[in-house]
C-alpha cells in the first residue's frame, strides 16, 4: 500500500499535466485561428493552386486544360523572358551595392550627429512612406529629359543630362537612382547596428594607431555585418521582384508612346502575361521560376555569409 499511493499520485499528476497541455493547445489554436484561416485561404491555397495552374493552359474564361511541363519548356524559348531576366539582374546587381553604400554613408553621418540625429532619422524615413505609384510618377517628373529637375540641375553646372525616360541606355540607371529615394529604412537599421558597436573597441584601435579607415574596416564593418547581410538579402529579394515604380512610369496608361523594353522587368512581364494576355498558366510557371531563382540566390548568399558575416561569440 505504501508504494501504491505515490504511484497513484504520480499518475494523477501526469493526467493533470496532459489535460492542462490539451487546454493550452486548444487555447493557442483558438487565438491563432484567425491567422490560420487567413493564411490557409489567402496564402497556402493560392500557392498550391498556382502549382496546378502552371501545368495547365488557363485563360480565366475556359476551364484549365492540363498541358504538363509545356509552360516551363516555353519559358526557355521566350525571348522576352530572357530579356526581362537580364533587365532584372542588371538592376539588382547595380542597385544593391549603390543602395548599401548610400545607406551606410548616411548612417555613419547620423551616428556622429549625436542628439541631433533624431530629426534626421525622421526626415530620412519619411520618403519610405511614399506610395510606390507616387514614386513612379515622381520619377517621370524628376528625370524628364527636357525640363526635369535632375537635368535642370545638371545644366546649371554645364552638363547636358541624358534622356532618362526615353533612352534605353539610361532607363535602368535612372530607376536605380530613383530607388535611393527609399533608402531611409536601411539607414535606420544600420544606425542601430552602429550604435551597438562597443566604444571600447574604437578606443583600443586608436591606441594601436588605427585611423578612421582602418577602424571602419577592422571594427565597424565586422560588427555591423549581420545588419548589412540582412539588408543585402531583403533588398536582393525586393530587387528581383521590382514592379510598382517601373510599371507606373513606363507601362501605365498613356506610357505607350515610346519603346519601354529597357524597363521590362521580370515581374512586369509576368503581370502582363497574367492580366493583360490572360495566360494564367504561363504566368504561374513564370512565378515558380522566379521563386526558384530567389531561393537559389538566397541560398548562395547564406553560404557566403558563413565566411563574411561576424556574429557574437567570434564565429563567422
Amino acid at each position: 500500500m505504501a508504494t501504491t499511493a505515490p504511484a497513484a499520485r504520480d499518475l494523477t499528476r501526469e493526467r493533470s499535466r496532459r489535460r492542462a497541455a490539451r487546454r493550452n493547445l486548444r487555447s493557442a489554436l483558438l487565438f491563432l485561428s484567425p491567422w490560420i484561416v487567413g493564411f490557409s485561404v489567402f496564402t497556402a491555397w493560392p500557392l498550391l493552386y498556382s502549382v496546378y495552374l502552371s501545368l495547365t493552359d488557363y485563360d480565366v474564361i475556359r476551364n484549365p486544360r492540363f498541358v504538363g511541363l509545356d509552360n516551363y519548356a516555353q519559358l526557355a524559348e521566350d525571348a522576352k523572358v530572357l530579356q526581362s531576366l537580364g533587365n532584372t539582374a542588371f538592376y539588382t546587381l547595380v542597385q544593391i551595392p549603390l543602395y548599401i553604400a548610400v545607406a551606410l554613408a548616411l548612417a555613419l553621418l547620423l551616428n556622429r550627429a549625436g542628439r541631433r540625429a533624431g530629426l534626421f532619422r525622421t526626415l530620412f524615413f519619411l520618403p519610405k512612406m511614399t506610395p510606390p505609384v507616387a514614386v513612379g510618377i515622381l520619377f517621370l517628373l524628376l528625370f524628364n529629359g527636357q525640363n526635369g529637375l535632375i537635368n535642370s540641375a545638371l545644366r546649371v553646372v554645364g552638363i547636358d543630362g541624358p534622356a532618362w525616360t526615353t533612352d534605353p541606355a539610361w532607363i535602368k540607371p535612372g530607376l536605380i537612382l530613383m530607388s535611393l529615394w527609399t533608402v531611409g529604412s536601411s539607414v535606420l537599421i544600420l544606425l542601430a547596428a552602429l550604435q551597438n558597436v562597443p566604444v571600447e573597441l574604437y578606443e583600443s584601435a586608436r591606441l594601436d594607431g588605427a585611423g578612421f579607415w582602418r577602424q571602419s574596416w577592422s571594427v565597424t564593418l565586422p560588427l555591423i555585418s549581420p545588419a548589412l547581410f540582412f539588408i543585402v538579402v531583403v533588398n536582393t529579394i525586393a530587387g528581383l521582384q521590382t514592379f510598382d515604380e517601373a510599371y507606373t512610369a513606363f507601362f501605365g496608361a498613356g506610357n505607350g508612346t515610346y519603346s519601354n523594353d529597357a524597363a521590362l522587368f521580370y515581374v512586369i512581364y509576368l503581370f502582363q502575361q497574367a492580366f493583360e494576355f490572360l495566360h494564367m498558366g504561363y504566368a504561374s510557371a513564370m512565378a515558380w521560376l522566379l521563386f526558384a531563382l530567389i531561393l537559389v540566390v538566397t541560398g548562395i548568399q547564406l553560404l557566403v555569409s558563413r565566411r563574411l558575416v561576424y556574429y557574437e561569440g567570434g564565429q563567422r
